[in-house]
C-alpha cells in the first residue's frame, strides 16, 4: 500500500498543501490561488481539496498529515520575547495570545476538524498529524527535491518558531543542523524592515526593494553596517534592537530609525524619492554582502561542492547570482516555492525520509516537475466555460497552428496572456500561467507596467530563454527554471548609455533601451533569468522556438497573470476577467485563442492605471 501524507502550511501567510505519496510529490497548490485573497493565511481548504482529487484519494486514506512548524515552540518564542521586552510588549502579546490559545495550541485538533469536514466518508483518528519545525521543513524543502545526494543546507527566513536562519547538511535520506540565528536577530525581518520604511508592504513587497535597488547608490550602507547590525566574518550578526519595533510593536521600525535615516516610513503609493532608491540599493548590497559571508563559512565547515537554499530570503535573485558567480560552491539548487508556501511539500518530504526512515534515491533532475503542480484544465472544460459565456474564440485542431499563430502575434509586439497545462507552485509564472511579450521591443515594460500589470514603472520584466541558448544572451553558464538567479547581459548586445544618465529621472532611465533585448533588460544591464527546455514543459519551448525561427531571437517576456495586488490566476474564469480587465490583446487557454476585439467592451479597471512613482 502507498504511503500519502498531506503537507500543510497554513496561520501566518502563504498558506499551501502538498500531496506526497512514497516520496513523490503529486501536487501542491497556494490557497491564495482559490480564496483570490493574496497571501492567503487561512486554513488552506481549497489546495487541500484539489491534492485529494489529484491524488484520487479521500481524506480518509491519508497516513500522516505533516504541518510546517511546531506551534508550541513558537509560543515559548513568543512568551520569552515578551519577557525580555517586558512591559513594552505586553499590548502585542494580549492581542497574540487569544488567537495562540484558540487556535495554535489546539492546532492538531482544528486541524483533524477541518479534514472532517473535507472528508467524504465518516473518519476516525486514525492519521497522524505531525509537527515539523520550520527550519526543518524549509531545509527539507531545498535538500529532498533537489537533484543532489549530499549537499550543504542554507535557510533564510524572518522567523519560524525561534531559529531566522540555520545551516548544515544533507546526505542521501537524512538533514543535520550545524548552527543557526536566532529571533530577533534576521536578515530577513532586517529587510523587511527597510520594506516598511521605503513605503511597501512586508511579507508581500520586498521583491520590490530589490528591483528598486538598481536605480540607487549604496548611500546608507555603511550607516546600516554601523548602527542597525554587528556583522561577523562568518556573516553571523546581532542587530540593535534599538532601531527596531517588530518585538513590541506592529510596525516593523521606530522613531529612532526614523530619525537616524532623516524621516518618517515613506507613505504607500507616494512618489518615490532618490533617497528610497538609495535606501534600497544600500539594504540589497547589505543583505548579499552577508549572504556571501554565510556561504563562504557554510563551505568552510562542511566541505560540500552542493548547496541548496530555501527559506524567504532564497527568493532574493540577485543575491542568489551573486553566490552562484562568487562563492566556492560549484553548484546550487534553490527551491522554486522558497517561502512559507514551499515548506509544506518540505514537512512532508521531511516527515518521509527522516521520521519514517524511507531510503532516498538518486536522480538526475530536481523533483519539482518544473513547479507545475498544481490544477490543469482540459479544452473540453475550457470550451464549455467559453460557450456558457458566449465568449468569441477560434479553436485550433492542432498545437503546431496555434503555436504558430500565437508566435507571430508575439513578434507582432501583441500582449498575449497564456494559460497551460497544470498551474505552477511558488511566486513566479514559469510558462502555465504567464503573460508573454516580445523582448525585442522598446517599449513593451512600459506598455506591460502601466497597461497591463497596473503596476510601478521601475519594476522589471523577466525574460525566459531556450535553455540551449542562454548563453548566447546572458552571463549565465547553467540552467535557471526556476527564475531565481539574476545574471548580466551579454556585453556585445548592450547599449552605451548616456554620459549624463544619472541627472535623468526615473522615468526617463527607465525608457532608455538598454540592449537588444531592452524589454527584459533591467537599468544595470541584469536579468532574472527563466530557462526553459522541451523536456520540463514543451508546449511553452515550442513557442519560443517559433518565435526564434521567426525572430533569430529566443528570448521572451515572461510576467505572471494577474494584475497588481491579486494572486496569479487559476481557471479559465480567472484567466479571462483579467485578460478583459486589461489592454491584454490576445488570450491563448488550452487550443483557443481569444480576441480582445472580438469581445464584448467591459469597463477598465482603473485603479491602479497611472504611473505611481513617476508623476
Amino acid at each position: 500500500m502507498a504511503t500519502n501524507i498531506l503537507g500543510i502550511s497554513a496561520f501566518y501567510h502563504d498558506s499551501a498543501a502538498a500531496l506526497i505519496r512514497d516520496g513523490e510529490i503529486i501536487a501542491a497548490a497556494q490557497e491564495e490561488r482559490f480564496s483570490r485573497k493574496r497571501n492567503d493565511s487561512g486554513f488552506p481548504r481549497e489546495a487541500i481539496k484539489f491534492c485529494l482529487d489529484y491524488g484520487k484519494i479521500d481524506i480518509s486514506r491519508l497516513d500522516y498529515v505533516a504541518l510546517h512548524e511546531n506551534p508550541f515552540l513558537k509560543l515559548h518564542r513568543l512568551i520569552n520575547t515578551y519577557l525580555a521586552y517586558s512591559p513594552w510588549g505586553l499590548r502585542s502579546f494580549v492581542m497574540s495570545a487569544p488567537s495562540w490559545i484558540k487556535e495554535k495550541i489546539f492546532l492538531k485538533s482544528l486541524i483533524k476538524y477541518e479534514l472532517r469536514r473535507l472528508s467524504s466518508q465518516k473518519l476516525a483518528n486514525k492519521f497522524n498529524v505531525i509537527f515539523i519545525p520550520h527550519n526543518d521543513s524549509h531545509a527539507a524543502s531545498a535538500f529532498y527535491p533537489s537533484p543532489f545526494q549530499s549537499a550543504a543546507l542554507l535557510t533564510l527566513d524572518g522567523v519560524g518558531e525561534q531559529a531566522t536562519a540555520n545551516y548544515g547538511t544533507g546526505r542521501d535520506n537524512n538533514i543535520s543542523s550545524l548552527g543557526e540565528l536566532r529571533f530577533p536577530h534576521s536578515l530577513g525581518l532586517l529587510y523587511s524592515a527597510f520594506t516598511y520604511y521605503t513605503g511597501f508592504k512586508v511579507n508581500s513587497a520586498e521583491y520590490k526593494v530589490m528591483g528598486l535597488a538598481p536605480y540607487g547608490e549604496t548611500k546608507y550602507a555603511g550607516l546600516i553596517l554601523d548602527k542597525l547590525i554587528d556583522l561577523k566574518e562568518d556573516g553571523s550578526f546581532r542587530l540593535n534592537m534599538d532601531y527596531f519595533n517588530y518585538c513590541v510593536g506592529f510596525a516593523m521600525t521606530n522613531k529612532k530609525f526614523d530619525k537616524l535615516f532623516g524621516g518618517p516610513p515613506r507613505k504607500p503609493e507616494s512618489k518615490l524619492t532618490q533617497k528610497d532608491m538609495d535606501l534600497a540599493k544600500s539594504i540589497q548590497v547589505v543583505t548579499e554582502e552577508i549572504m556571501l559571508r554565510m556561504v563562504r563559512h557554510v563551505h568552510k565547515e562542511t566541505g560540500e561542492d552542493n548547496l541548496c537554499l530555501a527559506g524567504g530570503v532564497a527568493l532574493n535573485c540577485v543575491a542568489n547570482g551573486r553566490i552562484l558567480r562568487e562563492s566556492p560552491f560549484k553548484n546550487i539548487w534553490i527551491q522554486p516555492a522558497s517561502g512559507d508556501a514551499g515548506a509544506c511539500v518540505g514537512a512532508a518530504l521531511d516527515l518521509w525520509y527522516r521520521y519514517l526512515g524511507n531510503k532516498r534515491n538518486s536522480q538526475k533532475n530536481d523533483s519539482m516537475r518544473a513547479s507545475l503542480l498544481g490544477p490543469e484544465f482540459s479544452d473540453e472544460n475550457i470550451e464549455g466555460f467559453l460557450r456558457k459565456e458566449k465568449i468569441a474564440y477560434r479553436k485550433f485542431t492542432t498545437t503546431d497552428a496555434l503555436i504558430d499563430v500565437a508566435s507571430d502575434l508575439i513578434a507582432k509586439e501583441k500582449v498575449i496572456g497564456w494559460f497551460e497545462g497544470r498551474m505552477e507552485f511558488g511566486s513566479r509564472a514559469l510558462g502555465a500561467r504567464s503573460i508573454i511579450a516580445d523582448s525585442r521591443s522598446k517599449k513593451m515594460q512600459s506598455i506591460l507596467n502601466l497597461k497591463i500589470k497596473y503596476r510601478e514603472s521601475f519594476r522589471p520584466f523577466a525574460p525566459t530563454v531556450l535553455e540551449e541558448k542562454a548563453a548566447d544572451y546572458f552571463e549565465l553558464d547553467r540552467k535557471s527554471p526556476y527564475m531565481l538567479l539574476v545574471a548580466l547581459v551579454k556585453k556585445e548586445r548592450c547599449l552605451a548609455m548616456p554620459k549624463d544618465q544619472n541627472l535623468l529621472s526615473l522615468k526617463d532611465k527607465i525608457n532608455i533601451p538598454r540592449s537588444d533585448i531592452p524589454a527584459v533588460t533591467h537599468f544595470d544591464y541584469s536579468a532574472r533569468i527563466q530557462t526553459v527546455n522541451a523536456e520540463q514543459n514543451k508546449l511553452f519551448y515550442r513557442l519560443i522556438k517559433k518565435f526564434e525561427e521567426k525572430t533569430g531571437f529566443a528570448v521572451v517576456v515572461n510576467t505572471s497573470f494577474n494584475v497588481r495586488g491579486e494572486p496569479i490566476v487559476l481557471s479559465p474564469e480567472d484567466a479571462f476577467r483579467c485578460f478583459m480587465r486589461t489592454e491584454m490583446d490576445y488570450l491563448v487557454i488550452g487550443n483557443f485563442l481569444i480576441d480582445k476585439q472580438e469581445q464584448r467592451p467591459v469597463e477598465h479597471d482603473t485603479q491602479w492605471q497611472r504611473e505611481f512613482e513617476l508623476d
